[in-house]
């Protein structure tokens, strides 16, 4: 392989390797969450929403340059890519090799994202299901 593939499928597997860290990571905030106070739950939610907060911005640049990237992938022609192909055309390949590479990245980046925002969503579904049963009477299990 390539000096330019070998380094961009470490990135992508190192990047994958955060990601499953980061399911492992909710995973167990998931299952453990029953057993916390609502202040612990709380802490944790507000934690996870400062968070959240704090990337805000840089994940809807992400959101909306993924959009632009799917859109320009899409208009991509195959015959059109076939045709550089067969003429040796590098320089347009490269170009084309470097934007899918970005978009790899980019949707890699949001996936990270979206594992943040499910922790949040999470925290905030048990904070709430504390709180009904609380009204309610409801002993925790």
């Amino acid at each position: 392989m390539s000096v330019a593939i070998d380094n961009f499928t470490k990135k992508l597997h190192d990047n994958l390797e955060a990601i499953e860290d980061r399911a492992k990571s909710l995973r167990k905030s998931i299952r453990s969450a029953p057993e916390k106070t609502q202040a612990e739950i709380q802490e944790k939610l507000d934690k996870a929403k400062a968070n959240l907060d704090g990337k805000k911005q840089e994940f809807d640049a992400y959101r909306a340059k993924l959009k632009t990237q799917f859109e320009a992938k899409e208009s991509e022609v195959k015959s059109q890519v076939d045709e550089w192909k067969a003429s040796r055309e590098v320089k347009k390949l490269n170009h084309r090799a470097d934007h899918a590479e970005d978009y790899a990245d980019t949707a890699i980046f949001l996936a990270m994202a979206m594992m943040e925002e499910a922790e949040e969503a999470t925290l905030a579904a048990v904070a709430a299901r504390q709180d009904a049963e609380t009204a309610a009477g409801t002993p925790k299990k």
